[in-house]
């Protein structure tokens, strides 16, 4: 499976997380995890650097440093760690109500 570059087209921003740092990312988010089904996200690295890896039986990595982003596909599980000590945020998208694709 290939980490998608960017966000699917069609999907709206719906919900943004707090800024997490390294001291307080939470640990649901250390370990496997997936977003729910239709609920895609974008990994936003403010300070630092992440590895964003996707769990079995997916395969694949992705770094960011601040400025860059990461894309969550739904329902993939995964993880995320910091590399160098920073900070980040999750914005979360699905396609608007209504919308049958």
């Amino acid at each position: 499976m290939t980490i998608p570059m960017q966000m699917p087209a069609g999907f709206e921003a719906y919900a943004r997380s707090p800024d997490f740092t390294t001291d307080t990312l939470p640990a649901r988010l250390q370990s496997a995890h997936s977003t729910k089904a239709g609920t895609w996200a974008l990994l936003h690295v403010l300070e630092g650097e992440v590895l964003y890896r996707l769990e079995a039986p997916y395969h694949g990595e992705r770094r960011a440093r601040a400025g860059e982003t990461i894309v969550i596909e739904a329902r993939v599980p995964h993880h995320v760690e910091f590399i160098e000590p920073g900070r980040l945020y999750l914005e979360f998208y699905r396609k608007p109500a209504g919308d049958a694709a």
